[in-house]
């Protein structure tokens, strides 16, 4: 985990974030931003990784670290698209998800392969 921390720092288009509440580590989030060529071109901001301390959870921390990927972040880096997937068991996700405005426009797949 560690090392995979590391890596996702070293890489210029990604960033971990950390959500603190009175000096606890209460949440975090993966953001990357990529190019794209679909859309004429427009960059899109990529949330993976959202979690918040189960004690907290319906707290309102998810909601707002959210608005302020929308808000704050992806504009800061010239996307004009957030997205963000999830596992489609985790139905409590999509719900938040969708209250904050996402929409389940598009079906994605998953092929594990073996690393090289």
């Amino acid at each position: 985990m560690l090392s995979a921390a590391r890596e996702i720092l070293d890489d210029p288009s990604n960033d971990l974030l950390v959500v603190e509440l009175g000096g606890d580590v209460v949440g975090t989030l993966q953001l990357t931003s990529i190019p794209g060529m679909a859309r004429r071109g427009a960059r899109r901001l990529l949330v993976e990784a959202v979690r918040v301390r189960s004690t907290l959870r319906s707290s309102g921390i998810g909601s707002s670290v959210m608005r302020w990927v929308a808000d704050e972040a992806a504009p800061a880096l010239g996307a004009t698209i957030v997205q963000l997937t999830s596992d489609a068991a985790r139905t409590d996700a999509h719900r938040f998800s969708e209250r904050l405005g996402y929409v389940g426009s598009h079906l994605g797949f998953k092929r594990a392969v073996a690393p090289g």
